[in-house]
């Protein structure tokens, strides 16, 4: 095997290029909160590929903390989008499912 054969051992490098999504939206008093994240892997194949993402968003830990984002518009949001696209620490993290974003894929 040549030295620029070989696989690295970096799990990341192994998956490829993503497409990390995060949704905005008015709420009911008008501040633009997240609405969702989402993360895809983009397609090497050439075609035309579609692809449904599921999006979540985070919660508060606690009724405090809901009922303080809610009154204050101030919602739960990731300031990194690494945070969406490798996962990791976020089994830690409390989400709801938030639907789904459905994108297409025209590769050459």
């Amino acid at each position: 095997v040549q030295p620029w054969c070989q696989t690295p051992s970096h799990p990341h490098f192994l998956a490829g290029p993503q497409i990390v999504l995060s949704v905005y939206g008015p709420d009911f008093f008008g501040h633009d909160v997240v609405r969702g994240y989402g993360a895809v892997h983009v397609p090497f194949v050439p075609g035309r590929h579609k692809r449904t993402i599921a999006m979540f968003v985070p919660e508060s830990s606690s009724m405090l903390q809901q009922f303080t984002s809610w009154f204050t518009g101030r919602r739960p949001e990731f300031t990194d989008p690494k945070v969406v696209a490798q996962g990791e620490g976020r089994e830690v993290t409390r989400v709801r499912s938030q639907g789904f974003v459905t994108i297409s894929f025209n590769v050459m």
